[in-house]
Formats: structure tokens, C-alpha cells, sequence
């Protein structure tokens, strides 16, 4: 009897496990016959994914559908293939090989933005690029595509997000700079070939590496046995940043001995991109070495280093702008015949990575990261002393300056046009009458210093991903940054004098008795020191940070749902460290430590996807978390002193977003509500301000916010059809509303003044204003042709508008109604007030995109080429800008207004105008 059950448990526990189909296949390069690992396989509808091993096979055994179904090959820079399968319970399903061939318009979407992102972020000196990093793996939403390839060049933002807002990864190790909390592409610019693979986790939605930010995770794949086999060579011809690239690259493959290495180098150059003056010198190297131990076991070693050079350019004003054109920069001149920029931004950050790849079963795997990177960034300008601003468009060089009267004379129209011809006929920096000033034989009265930031930075981490059951996920990580930052003034070339005076021109220090003594020093432990070429001057101190930080996370996946729970904690430390003692705070907190930032973090986010049939999905993610301010929002003038940012504390963010996706063989869409708080923010500005603060005519201002309360609200959606095999149509929108939600505190600190300065309550007026940087709305129709000939075009049309330019804050305080004397202005008009203080819309504008591209085989060669064409219509349109803060009281802005040209108008960043980028390749 008991052999009998045994027997029959036997057949019965035999028939569960045969009922189950599976689908073997092996997956290969249409061009090379190389098999290809990673590529995605799935059933459409079905929750289980399986990837392909390093021989290109797949097994896939958990199938919930039967009967006619599609199978899902997919694989990033890979077109995806959908082929008809019919499956049957209790079947092993062996398939022919299946070829994939390369997506030509995605590589080139790819290219195309890892440049712009590396040429575009940080390109102004007033201006943060707010390009999101997670969008570089923007894939099959119709929605991120637009957002990363068309809207990109107007500093679109996804939900108002700018890219301190995602985490940026390489080999699982953290990119984002602890200074401002956003990515350094200058660091690893020129490496496209090596930065193919990527994974991306949108906004809220759960990752496997880390807790995350809002606008989601990316980790860049950097591994010697993952890249494609074989090798690269192409040439890049473009017009906006740079002129010209070559880059060439090998990936060997994974040898029998467990051998694999990728090799890359490149150069980019140009003598200017779309803006005038803006050289390119770039150079890239790249090198990955892994090593298979044994089945389980992998130590992958990557280093690159991308040393470049690139002049920058200015925000214009209108006038400027009408005189000179958008593509004017007053930041060169010639000098022997040659451009000259002033503002060289230099980046020489080598990185060094070592990763140690362990599957400890089939179910869980240990990803061990170490990382370093050292260097220095450089951002040049002109120190000019004592004397007047050199600049070529300096306020009291442009015509506006000789009509400033409301009643101009006959002498002053002949001024303003003689003022007008030259400023059109050159308004370039004269370099000539710099080195004449020091030809004198003495020391320089002015040179080209460069701002120095010089980290050395080194990253640990550990990272488990461990499948308990079919349905439970759980995934961990525990890091660990240190970072010591060296920041200084660095002498870059005398011009011509024989050596320079470390003062502050424009401060005179205090002597012990109270009264006023000499120019303050910049070190009065070394006073009146002359500085030569490559000596450190002006301001030198060190920042000490580190960062402990871990997240753990439980995924469950069902039949027709699956939800996340994820929760992270970090504690951060900041501490100042200055070297000089500056003379305007003797005896203060200039010297030595400051006291040590601690700040502690918590998080906790969770998500959850109903699937009512394999077409219709639902999604609902939410989150709560705080972050520790930056380096550069946590001490109020870091240059000169140990001050801290009064009441700082960490920022609390919360956020919830709500999906409804369709899918089927022909349309896919997706529409998304959003909505994201922010409370207790800190933001920090500079500037050089003639309103009167602390009975002071005239200073450079440190200027403080704490306390910001924002909200952004809106929709979302992407939508694409698939009208016929070789046509697809595609629609994209957003809809946004980004603003102010309070009156945060302000205080302004100088070493004019005598300890902080705040206005009536210390509050700024900002509650509902908008926040500026990029559209609200963007609005898209494209269409893309795909050829069976390998060839392929597409063309969008996009639209964008409620774009806001960024006011001055000084302007919303109680100062802009107060007089030199502090006392009211007698002939205030609060209808007029409101008038003058409105915040400037951006006009709406409208963009033409083209992209297309052939590719050939000939033999075991693939040929290809691709160009884009930006802009076609060369629309004229501004991207952002900001009020200048040097005059903005109400006398002065109400003189402002009712003159025909502005003497200190809206200083505006302006897009390109019609650019192209065209490249050909050879792959073997």
C-alpha cells in the first residue's frame, strides 16, 4: 500500500514538473555570428525574464501562457525582435537561431546624447545644465525618448527634475560629485563605445543597485566580458560643440582561458562649436582587463582617463544679442592672429575601478566595487586687480550706457552710435592693451588665475541580489565614500608683468584699534607675497567629507502584480579646513577647522504594478526621504571663511506618480500623473549688487535661502504606433506646473559687513512663483521609417512654452522698497511694484529634428553611417536666463523699464541655431 502512494506521488510530482513548457533557443549577431550574452527573453504578458548565458542560449521554464504567443528578444543597442511562437503544455520548445541586428538610430540616439550631455552640463558660468542622467537609457517609452534626443538641447527638465536628482553609477559605483550632487561627465567624456550598456530604473520604480533618487537610477556597464565582440572605428563630424571626433575600440570577448579586455581610444577637437571663441581639445583613453576565476567568480579592472579643454562662453543680454548675434562671446579676443579664450575650463580626472563579480548560487550573487578618482578641475578667468573690468561687454561699453539719461542730448545719441559701430565692429577682449598695462616692467595689474577644485575620492561598496523564491527579490547595498577637496586660486599666466600682489583690491581690512587699515591680505601669515605662474593665491582650503550610506530592498512578483518596498539611511560629514588666514576675518574662523557637519538620513519608498490582462497595466510608486545639503549649499563663503549656512538641515522630499500603460502588437502608451514636495532646501548665490546693504553702496554678496518649500505637479505620456511593419508614428507630451510653495528666510553675509544682513522678516517673497530651468510643457509628433534595406529616417516636430526666466531674489525683499539710508521710498506704487517684479515668461518656440541613417554588410564588415540635423528651421529661441541683481531696487527698476534698451537687461542663454552631427563607421 505504501509503495503504491509512494509510486503514485512519484507520477504525480513527475507530471507537475513535465506540465511545465520550456523554450530553449540561442541568440546571435545577425552581422558577426557571435553569440551575444544579456540579451532579455520573454513571453509578451508574462512576468519572467531570462537572459541569455556567454554562449547566447536561454532556457525559459516559468511560462504562463499557452497557445499563439509572442517571444520578446531585447537588448539594448540591439533591434528588438518579436517572433511568433506557439507553445504547448508539456513541451520542450527548441527554436532556430535567432539573429538580432544593430539599431542603428538607437546608436546613434546614444552618441548623440552621452555628447550633449558632456558637452552641454555646466557649459555656463551662471547656468546649471539640467540634462536628467537617467535619461541616457531612455529605450522603447516614446515619452523618454523625446525627452533625452529633442528636447535635451532646451534644457527640458522630466517633472521639473534637474539631474541632483538621479544617481548616476559605472560598474555599480556612485558618479554623482559630492559638491553639488550631480554627475562630472567631463570626467569620462569620449568613451561612447565603452558605454553601451546601461541599465535604467525610472524615477521611483525599484533598482537592484541602488535606493535611488527621483529621477531614477543608471548604472553604465564598463566590463571587459560584457561588450560586444569586436571591434569599432568611426569619425564624427558636428557643429555644436565640437568639430570633429575619431574614436576607435577592440573588445576582445571572453577568451577559453577566462580572458577578456576592451581597449578604446579617442579625440575630439575643434576650433569652435556653434558659440564663437568655444575650442574643443579632448583626448579619451579607456582599458578593461577581466579575469573569469571559475564558474561563480569574476574580477573585472576598468581605468579611463579623459583629459580635455574647452573655452566657454557667457549669458547675453538682448541688446548684445541684437548687436552681435546669438553666437557672440566676449569671453576671447586674438591675440598674434590667434583666439584667445579667457574662460578655458580644463578637466584631468583619472578613475580606477576594480570589480569582483561573485554568484554564490544560482539564486544569489555579491557585487564587491572599489573605485578612485583624482584630479582637478580648472575654470580660468581674467583677475584684473584693481583696474576696470576688461570685458568687451561691459555695461558702460554698450549704447545703452550713453542714453541712460531719460532726456539724452544730440552728444549722447552720437556716443551711443559710436559706442554701437565698434562694439559691432569688434566687442572682442583686447588682449593687446591687458599686456600693455603690464609692460611696465613691475608686477602684473592683470593675469588669468584659475579656480582649482582638486578631489581625490575613493568609493567602496558591496551589493547582494539574492531570488528567495520565484515570486521574492531581495536586494541590499552598503557604501562607503570618502572624499578630501582641495580648493584654490591658481596663477595661470602673468601677461607679460613679472609677478602679482596677493591682496584683495577692493577691501580694506581692520585694524586692531577699530579703524580702517590696508588692502586686506589674502594670507596675513604670509602678507604681501608675490605670486608667480602655477603658485596658489587669493583663497586655499581643503573640505573633508564621507559618506556611509546603505538600502535594502524586497521585490514580489505574481501572476498579475508585483510590488516593492525598499527603505535606505546615510549619514554624511562635511568639515572646512582653511590654510590662509584671510585679512578681512583676522582673529575669526578663516584659519584652521571649522566645526564638523553631521547630518543623518533616512528613506523609504515602495511601489506596486497591476497587470488586469497583458495589455492594460497599472502602476502607483511613492516615496519619502531626506538628503543632506551639498558641500556647496553648506557653507555660506567657503573662499574666505568657516561660516556655516545658519539653520541648515536636510532636505525632505516627498513624492507619488501613477501610470496607466497600454501594450499591444501595434500601439504602446503611457500616461503619468506626478507629483513631488520638497521642504527645508538651502540654495546659495553670488553676485556683485549696487543696492544698498548694510550702508554699503556697493559689494560682493554672498546670498543665503534656507527653508525653501517647491512643489512640482503634472502629466505625462508617450504614445507610438506601429502603423506598418517598416512605419512608426509617435506622440509625446508634458504638461507641468513647477513653483515656489513659501516665502523661504534669506540673509546676505560679505566682507563688507558686519556679520549676516536680513530685511524686515528675512523672508524672501517667492511663494508661487515658478522655478526656473527649461520648459514646463513640451510637446511632440515624430515619425520614423525603417527600411529592410537598413536604412532608416525620422523627423519630430516639437513644441515648447511656459518656460520662465529666474528672478532676483534681492528684488523680492523688503530692500527693493528701502533707499540708500535704509528709509522708504517716498514714491513707492505697489500697482507699479507688482508690475516691475512679474517674473519674465520665455516666449514659446517651436523645434524641427531630422535623423536618419544607411548601414551595409560586406563580408564580416559592418559599414554604417547616421547624421541628425537639429533645428532645421533655425529657430531663434531662448532657453533660460536670469534678472541681474546689480541694480534691482525700485528706482532703479522703474528707470530700467522705461528705457528703450536696458542698461542692465535679463542676462539670456540663447539655443543653437540649425546644427548637425554626421558620423561613419566600420565595425569588424
Amino acid at each position: 500500500m505504501n509503495k503504491n502512494l509512494l509510486r503514485y506521488a512519484f507520477l504525480l510530482f513527475g507530471g507537475v514538473l513535465w506540465s511545465q513548457a520550456q523554450l530553449k533557443g540561442t541568440v546571435i549577431d545577425a552581422v558577426t555570428s557571435q553569440p551575444i550574452p544579456d540579451v532579455s527573453i520573454k513571453i509578451q504578458g508574462d512576468n519572467d525574464t531570462v537572459k541569455t548565458d556567454a554562449l547566447g542560449v536561454f532556457v525559459l521554464t516559468s511560462i504562463e501562457s499557452y497557445g499563439d504567443q509572442i517571444l520578446i528578444v531585447e537588448k539594448n543597442g540591439f533591434i528588438t525582435k518579436r517572433l511568433p511562437v506557439i507553445i504547448t503544455v508539456n513541451e520542450i520548445l527548441e527554436l532556430p537561431i535567432i539573429t538580432i541586428d544593430i539599431d542603428i538610430s538607437e546608436e546613434q540616439r546614444q552618441m548623440g546624447l552621452i555628447s550633449l550631455s558632456e558637452n552641454d552640463l555646466n557649459s555656463g558660468d551662471t547656468q546649471e545644465s539640467f540634462n536628467t542622467s537617467g535619461l541616457l537609457s531612455a529605450g522603447r517609452d516614446a515619452f523618454l525618448s523625446a525627452a533625452a534626443f529633442d528636447w535635451s538641447a532646451t534644457f527640458f527638465r522630466p517633472r521639473g527634475l534637474d539631474n541632483a536628482n538621479g544617481k548616476l553609477l559605472i560598474n555599480g559605483i556612485e558618479m554623482n560629485m559630492q559638491f553639488n550632487g550631480r554627475p562630472q561627465w567631463g570626467s569620462w567624456g569620449g568613451l561612447n563605445d565603452a558605454q553601451r550598456n546601461r541599465e535604467f530604473t525610472q524615477g521611483l520604480k525599484a533598482s537592484e543597485y541602488s535606493f535611488g533618487g527621483l529621477a531614477g537610477v543608471t548604472n553604465i556597464i564598463m566590463r571587459a566580458s560584457q561588450e560586444r565582440k569586436g571591434g569599432r572605428v568611426s569619425y564624427a563630424a558636428a557643429s555644436a560643440s565640437y568639430q570633429g571626433r575619431i574614436m576607435g575600440s577592440y573588445n576582445s570577448g571572453l577568451s577559453q582561458k577566462g580572458w577578456a579586455y576592451s581597449v578604446l581610444l579617442s579625440r575630439r577637437f575643434g576650433k569652435e562649436g556653434f558659440q564663437d571663441g568655444t575650442l574643443y581639445d579632448a583626448n579619451s583613453i579607456y582599458l578593461s582587463i577581466e579575469k573569469k576565476i571559475n564558474s561563480n567568480s569574476s574580477l573585472n579592472f576598468s581605468a579611463f582617463y579623459t583629459p580635455n579643454r574647452r573655452g566657454r562662453a557667457s549669458a547675453l543680454t538682448q541688446e548684445q544679442v541684437d548687436l552681435k548675434g546669438r553666437t557672440y562671446n566676449p569671453y576671447w579676443g586674438f591675440q598674434n592672429g590667434q583666439q584667445r579664450n579667457a574662460r578655458l575650463r580644463e578637466i584631468q580626472e583619472p578613475v580606477f575601478m576594480i570589480n569582483h563579480y561573485w554568484d554564490i548560487s544560482d539564486n544569489t550573487s555579491v557585487n564587491i566595487n572599489l573605485g578612485y578618482q583624482m584630479g582637478a578641475i580648472k575654470s580660468g578667468r581674467i583677475d584684473n586687480g584693481s583696474l576696470r573690468n576688461p570685458a568687451p561687454n561691459y555695461y558702460q561699453l554698450l549704447p545703452s550706457f550713453a542714453l541712460q539719461d531719460p532726456s539724452p542730448t544730440a552728444g549722447d545719441f552720437q556716443r551711443a552710435y559710436l559706442l554701437q559701430q565698434d562694439f559691432i565692429s569688434d566687442g572682442q577682449l583686447d588682449w593687446e592693451s591687458i599686456y600693455q598695462a603690464n609692460a611696465d616692467g613691475g608686477n602684473s595689474k592683470v593675469i588669468l588665475q584659475d579656480d582649482v577644485v582638486a578631489d581625490t575620492q575613493l568609493t567602496a561598496n558591496i551589493i547582494l541580489n539574492s531570488q528567495l523564491t520565484d515570486a521574492i527579490t531581495i536586494n541590499g547595498n552598503l557604501s562607503y565614500r570618502d572624499l578630501r577637496s582641495e580648493n584654490y586660486a591658481q596663477v595661470r599666466d602673468l601677461l607679460g608683468g613679472e609677478g602679482f600682489l596677493d591682496i584683495d583690491n577692493f577691501s580694506v581690512s581692520e585694524s586692531q584699534d577699530g579703524q580702517e587699515g590696508d588692502l586686506a591680505q589674502s594670507d596675513v601669515r604670509n602678507p604681501n607675497r608675490i605670486v608667480q605662474v602655477g603658485d596658489r593665491y587669493k583663497y586655499n582650503y581643503n573640505i573633508n567629507s564621507s559618506t556611509i550610506s546603505g538600502f535594502a530592498q524586497g521585490q514580489f512578483i505574481f501572476k498579475n502584480s508585483e510590488f516593492f518596498i525598499s527603505g535606505t539611511a546615510s549619514t554624511t560629514s562635511y568639515q572646512r579646513e582653511g590654510l590662509y588666514e584671510n585679512g578681512n576675518f583676522v582673529g575669526e574662523n578663516s584659519f584652521g577647522l571649522s566645526e564638523k557637519l553631521s547630518f543623518t538620513d533616512v528613506g523609504l519608498k515602495a511601489g506596486a504594478t497591476y497587470k488586469f490582462t497583458g495589455r492594460h497595466i497599472v502602476t502607483v510608486n511613492g516615496a519619502y526621504y531626506t538628503t543632506a545639503p551639498s558641500i556647496r549649499n553648506s557653507f555660506s563663503n567657503a573662499r574666505q571663511n568657516n561660516d556655516v549656512v545658519n539653520n541648515l538641515t536636510s532636505e525632505q522630499i516627498q513624492s507619488v506618480d501613477a501610470s496607466y500603460i497600454y501594450r499591444s502588437p501595434i500601439v504602446k502608451g503611457r500616461l503619468t500623473g506626478f507629483y513631488t514636495g520638497f521642504q527645508n532646501g538651502t540654495d546659495l548665490g553670488f553676485f556683485f549688487t549696487q543696492n544698498s546693504i548694510a550702508q554699503t553702496e556697493a559689494s560682493f554678496v554672498q546670498e543665503v535661502l534656507t527653508n525653501i518649500a517647491r512643489q512640482n505637479i503634472g502629466v505625462e505620456v508617450g504614445i507610438e504606433a506601429q502603423v506598418l511593419p517598416t512605419l512608426k508614428l509617435k506622440a509625446a507630451a508634458s504638461v507641468g506646473q513647477y513653483t515656489y510653495a513659501n516665502n523661504p528666510d534669506i540673509y546676505y553675509t560679505s566682507d563688507d559687513f558686519d556679520g549676516p544682513q536680513t530685511f524686515g522678516d528675512g523672508k524672501v517673497v517667492l511663494n508661487n512663483l515658478h522655478v526656473a530651468g527649461g520648459p514646463e510643457r513640451a510637446y511632440q509628433l515624430g515619425l520614423e521609417y525603417r527600411d529592410p534595406e537598413f536604412w532608416n529616417f525620422g523627423i519630430t516636430v516639437n513644441r515648447f512654452s511656459n518656460a520662465y526666466i529666474d528672478f532676483s531674489n534681492l528684488a523680492r525683499t523688503p530692500n527693493f522698497n528701502q533707499d540708500i539710508d535704509g528709509q522708504p521710498f517716498n514714491d513707492f506704487d505697489v500697482d507699479v511694484a507688482k508690475g516691475l517684479l512679474r517674473q519674465t515668461q520665455i516666449d514659446d518656440y517651436h523645434l524641427v529634428n531630422i535623423i536618419g541613417g544607411k548601414s551595409w554588410r560586406i563580408g564580416r564588415y559592418f559599414v554604417g553611417f547616421f547624421a541628425t540635423v537639429n533645428n532645421v528651421l533655425n529657430e531663434n529661441y531662448i532657453t533660460g536666463g536670469f534678472e541681474d541683481s546689480r541694480r534691482v531696487n525700485y528706482r532703479s527698476k522703474l528707470e530700467e523699464s522705461e528705457r528703450a534698451t536696458p542698461i542692465f537687461g535679463d542676462k539670456l542663454f540663447f539655443g543653437r541655431g540649425t546644427t548637425y552631427y554626421a558620423n561613419a563607421y566600420v565595425r569588424f
